[in-house]
């Protein structure tokens, strides 16, 4: 089968060695998205609700760079650095996904990459 590595810059560059997806038997598999900005490369600051929405952001932009969408997601993974902010961020998720309502899981992470509160990755089906 091949694998198509993508590479975009709608979301933030890769902070290590990794792909920010790949494509692989009509399935993307998305490498974590945390809130950072990708025009500035910074963390998001404020409330957990915001560091959430951007990293939603994020997931979103990369699934279209995918070939992909929201519709489009199977399963998300949801790292918390405290899972005290599940219902919070529940909330914004609820935004993004609505009624399709992939599969999920959720941990809290001791730590996430570059002091981020929140991060998602996801496997989705490729439009054909």
């Amino acid at each position: 089968m091949e694998r198509v590595i993508i590479e975009t810059n709608v979301v933030p560059k890769p902070i290590g060695p990794y792909s920010q997806a790949v494509v692989c038997g009509g399935t993307a598999y998305l490498s974590m998205q945390l809130p950072i900005d990708p025009d500035t490369g910074l963390m998001v600051e404020g409330a957990i609700e915001d560091q959430a929405r951007r990293a939603l952001e994020n997931l979103r932009e990369l699934l279209y760079a995918s070939g992909s969408g929201l519709s489009g997601v199977l399963k998300v993974m949801v790292y918390f650095a405290d899972l005290a902010d599940f219902d919070r961020v529940n909330r914004v998720y609820s935004e993004f996904f609505g009624d399709s309502k992939p599969a999920r899981a959720a941990i809290q992470a001791a730590a996430l990459p570059r002091g981020a509160r929140i991060g998602f990755d996801a496997i989705a089906a490729v439009k054909g």
